[in-house]
């Protein structure tokens, strides 16, 4: 009875009346009141009336409820879907969208996107498993926004973003994203601040659902899609960037190149070329941010072909270490090129401990005079000085791979350096560091008694002379702090066993802290006092644990 009499008659009025208030209000009308069913298998007739309508009405409003029950309805059982396949609901939804759109071709850009934005909605909910359905209604919002320019109108853009969230939010993985041909072709239309929005909101999509992106194709469509936060895409916002905003999107996309995985190395080798292509266009801004994680991401990669013999067949296809560190120099270098040397020579000197664990003295050789290069060209800031050249000797300390040439050449250098720092206690201390590179536990062949002592002696000197330059300019011989840190290293070397490292030595070294803490130049210093009392008691406590150590600290008198 509907069907027949009742829509018929309804619609007639409708369209004759010519009233476009009235027209909104009663198509509205026959939307809210009768049940979905009614509207499901009246489909055709429905539609047909919406063409008809005053081109003034706001159709898209009305077409849109329309949708947005029926895809409540599909959402509320599966029961009902065979009914909506029945009928062919998208279709002909689709179908009747075109034709209003035509038909009202003044209709503003934001009405066309809406209408879009509901037809995909609806079509995720009754047919979430027709991915070309999705597309289809991606590809049609391309071609009626094809020959415009990037969208200026707020609402509409944000309309868009709504479109592009809507199968994140569906399918809770991007992966299903990517396979929309259409997906990256509507994104074009956005600025470049809502393209990064957009970017923004697909990386959290990935990291909420943790997915799984492990082959290079999808990660090279996967950054053509966020291209918005890894390249400028123009010039004109780039002075007016917030610089919290800028660095909170560039973590986001090194949490990102974190994520991405392969378990097989010839495809993780891909992807981490693929994210390299994509980063090194970044600009001197970006770098610093996503040089990092793609260094550590390949370091990865090391320490998984690490135990692994070379490939048998010689093939020159497979991945090997060396072939990643040869990409890696190369990555590193162009952080030193921006410039940000402190941060490359971080790199290079993590780079020079894996080809250390992997064996590859010249690759590892060849990571360090490159660090050693930004020290001596690159980095003048005294402060930056002394944090690199303390990480120049932890490294070179943990390598075991290098001939004594090559370790001796290396040692010499950051000794060097160690003696030419700006401040006297900054120098003192990393001399004194100096002396564990001459005797590292686990290596036989680097044991040098004799190196260690002279390391400690300069030290002594240099704190000295930094003593007597605080006299002089202040009056005060300052605080004995670094001779309480010599003494410390003196008791590491001499239970290690060092035989430079004598009783006379430490005695007379206790003798001249104590002498400097009563004498009337010296400045209260509470911190190196209790540094002090503490090394004593530390002394004190060997001595009554007895044994082998008791023995060694015996004849110590404190």
């Amino acid at each position: 009875m509907y069907k027949e009499t009742v829509l018929p008659r309804v619609l007639e009025q409708v369209v004759n009346c010519k009233d476009e208030i009235a027209q909104y209000y009663l198509m509205d009308c026959i939307i809210q009141v009768f049940p979905d069913e009614y509207h499901l298998q009246t489909l055709d007739v429905l539609l047909g009336a919406f063409p008809q309508l005053q081109p003034t009405v706001d159709i898209k409003t009305v077409l849109s409820r329309l949708m947005e029950r029926l895809s409540n309805y599909a959402a509320s059982s599966a029961d009902v879907l065979p009914e909506f396949l029945q009928v062919e609901a998208f279709s002909k939804l689709k179908n009747a969208i075109g034709k209003v759109i035509e038909a009202q071709p003044d209709m503003p850009i934001l009405g066309v996107i809406t209408l879009y934005s509901s037809l995909l909605t609806f079509t995720l909910h009754v047919h979430p498993d027709r991915l070309d359905y999705a597309d289809q209604v991606l590809g049609a919002c391309v071609k009626k926004l094809s020959g415009k320019e990037k969208l200026e109108d707020k609402k509409a853009t944000k309309q868009i973003v709504a479109l592009l969230s809507a199968p994140l939010d569906k399918y809770n993985d991007i992966v299903t994203a990517l396979k929309l041909s259409n997906y990256p072709r509507v994104m074009e239309y956005l600025d470049s601040e809502t393209n990064k929005v957009m970017a923004t909101v697909i990386i959290q999509s990935i990291m909420k659902n943790k997915t799984r992106i492990s082959t290079a194709d999808r990660v090279e469509a996967l950054f053509e899609l966020i291209k918005g936060l890894i390249k400028d895409l123009d010039d004109a916002f780039h002075d007016e960037v917030d610089e919290d905003d800028f660095k909170e999107e560039q973590n986001s996309v090194a949490r990102l190149i974190q994520l991405l995985h392969s378990d097989d190395p010839e495809e993780m080798f891909k992807i981490i070329c693929t994210v390299r292509k994509h980063i090194l266009g970044g600009g001197p801004k970006r770098l610093p941010f996503t040089v990092p994680p793609l260094v550590f991401s390949s370091l990865k990669l090391v320490r998984q072909l690490q135990g692994q013999e070379e490939n048998p067949f010689g093939e020159e296809e497979s991945t090997t270490p060396k072939k990643i560190f040869q990409v890696l120099n190369q990555t590193v270098e162009t952080l030193s090129n921006i410039p940000a040397p402190e941060l490359a020579l971080q790199l290079f000197l993590q780079c020079a401990e894996a080809a250390n664990d992997c064996d590859l003295e010249p690759v590892a050789y060849e990571f360090f005079t490159q660090a050693y290069i930004l020290y001596e060209e690159e980095i003048s800031d005294s402060r930056a000085q002394v944090t690199a050249i303390h990480l120049i000797i932890g490294t070179l300390q943990r390598m075991h791979v290098f001939g004594v040439e090559n370790r001796d050449t290396l040692t010499h250098k950051a000794t060097g350096y160690s003696a030419k720092l700006l401040k006297k206690p900054d120098q003192c201390r990393a001399v004194y560091a100096c002396s564990h590179l001459f005797w590292v536990d686990d290596q036989d062949n680097v044991k040098d008694g004799e190196r260690v002592l002279l390391c400690l002696k300069r030290a002594l000197r240099i704190a000295n002379a930094a003593q007597q330059m605080s006299n002089a300019a202040r009056g005060s011989a300052g605080s004995v702090t670094l001779f309480v840190e010599i003494l410390n290293k003196y008791l590491y070397f001499f239970e290690k066993g060092n035989p430079q490292i004598t009783v006379a030595a430490i005695q007379s070294l206790i003798e001249l802290i104590t002498t400097e803490m009563h004498s009337d130049s010296s400045t209260l210093d509470p911190a190196a006092d209790a540094f002090f009392a503490s090394t004593l008691r530390y002394m004190e406590f060997q001595k009554q644990k007895g044994g082998a150590i008791g023995e060694k600290y015996e004849p110590i008198k404190v």
